[in-house]
């Protein structure tokens, strides 16, 4: 059975680091899948592909697939608000689930991710697999801090509302000394300056985009912690990163699958929207100057795509 690799998914977000880190590393015979087009595009549920077996490092269903692996990360789009919701549900439930069903396998990235999965599918044949993920050497605690003239926290992510960033920022108006670094798409920073203007704190937050590993690494050993908001995720990239550097994260323990991940190594908050505790978090974070070490746990590429590799190499 001929492999095709749906290579769509490279770019400046979650899926699109995963992609990159997976892409190269597989050595199973494939081509690039023939289809171009957005990956979150809804026609990609009809749109006609080669035979043979299918992977995707994301969520893209294809409903003539004659077999497709996917890597479900999340299943966040089936908390959306209604009536967005919908059109989610329609596809997940349509489309996606009958696609898994048929392969007998699905991918995700944390056990989090896997029993949330489980209980959407509810088919104890299809094998999950928690292939999890890894983290770059770029991130270690050796690398020089970004400079700062005053002490700052980072954010790393983009403004939809499961991000929760805007939490973050009205914690700021409670904190005149504290300021904030946000890595966010750049088609982003004008809503993001706008949301600062109302909140009169744009003095205090510096927007960036596109940053390299490297640079990326160096921002957030130099950051007091690593504020991440989120209310829902699959893993959630950030602290993994940010503690790997050395920087302690701050987080809503109700996001299991941070929790996961973080641990001991940072602050939880009891209320994702209480911009107050938030501020308390950062002001205790800006005052500990305190360091974490990375987990023993091994976060690693290679092993995430070598049982990728396995399991395609096995169905193929």
């Amino acid at each position: 059975m001929t492999t095709w690799i749906d290579t769509r998914w490279d770019g400046q977000h979650g899926i699109g680091r995963y992609a990159r880190e997976i892409y190269p590393r597989l050595t199973v015979e494939s081509s690039p899948l023939p289809v171009r087009g957005a990956t979150a595009s809804g026609l990609n549920a009809i749109k006609r592909v080669p035979k043979g077996l299918i992977y995707s490092p994301g969520y893209a269903a294809f409903a003539r697939a004659e077999r497709q692996v996917m890597t479900i990360h999340d299943l966040i789009h089936l908390q959306t608000p209604w009536p967005q919701r919908a059109k989610y549900l329609a596809f997940y439930n349509a489309v996606a689930r009958p696609v898994i069903r048929r392969a007998g396998v699905v991918f995700t990235v944390s056990e989090t991710s896997r029993r949330a999965i489980a209980a959407w599918l509810k088919d104890p044949s299809v094998e999950i697999i928690n292939a999890g993920l890894g983290s770059s050497d770029a991130f270690r605690t050796d690398v020089e801090a970004a400079p700062a003239d005053d002490p700052y926290v980072m954010y790393v992510g983009n403004l939809r509302a499961h991000k929760n960033l805007r939490t973050v920022l009205r914690a700021l108006k409670h904190l005149p000394g504290a300021h904030l670094r946000a890595l966010i798409p750049a088609g982003e920073h004008d809503e993001a300056h706008a949301i600062c203007d109302r909140l009169r704190i744009t003095d205090r937050v510096q927007l960036l985009a596109g940053l390299s590993d490297d640079d990326l690494a160096r921002q957030y050993r130099g950051a007091s912690a690593t504020v991440m908001p989120s209310v829902v995720e699959g893993f959630g990239l950030p602290p993994l990163e940010s503690i790997m550097t050395g920087t302690p994260v701050i987080f809503w323990e109700g996001c299991s699958a941070v929790a996961e991940t973080v641990g001991d190594d940072g602050w939880a908050i009891e209320d994702s929207q209480d911009a107050v505790e938030w501020a308390d978090r950062i002001e205790d974070a800006v005052n500990a100057h305190r360091r974490v070490m990375p987990q023993t746990r091994t976060y690693d590429w290679d092993a995430t795509a070598a049982t990728i590799d396995g399991v395609l190499k096995r169905l193929s």
